[in-house]
């Protein structure tokens, strides 16, 4: 599948290919950190099906709970998450699902880091609907 995706300022547009079959949820701490909120949505591209249309996003390395060094790339004007991957030697970019306009089209087939979730982030369903903010 085919996704695009392009920061909140517009600054910074990628192309890719993905597999939504991969398409994951992580709960872990770091997660909730560098997204703000209680879980993040991604989905893998392989460095060669991801291209770079416009902009220079930034980068912040950080060190994961099992020592491996994660790039985490944004936009550097709006702060957009955009992607992580391998620091050294990486294969795959994590692309953000919230700056892919096909984001719908990939709901998560799995989820990882369970132990870390928020327990109210599991049952959200019975909480009253507001369809949009007036």
């Amino acid at each position: 599948m085919i996704v695009h995706g392009a920061c909140h300022c517009g600054a910074i547009a990628y192309e890719a290919e993905v597999d939504p079959a991969r398409t994951t949820v992580c709960h872990c701490i770091d997660c909730q950190k560098l997204s703000g909120a209680a879980f993040r949505a991604s989905v893998p591209a392989r460095v060669e099906d991801f291209h770079l249309l416009r902009g220079a996003p930034k980068t912040y390395v950080k060190t994961a709970e099992s020592g491996n060094r994660r790039a985490q790339v944004f936009c550097g004007d709006c702060g957009s998450p955009l992607y992580s991957a391998d620091e050294v030697g990486t294969k795959a970019y994590l692309l953000r699902l919230g700056v892919m306009a096909e984001r719908a089209s990939l709901p998560p087939q799995r989820e990882i880091w369970c132990e870390a979730a928020l327990p109210w982030s599991r049952d959200l369903l019975p909480l009253p609907k507001i369809e949009k903010q007036q």
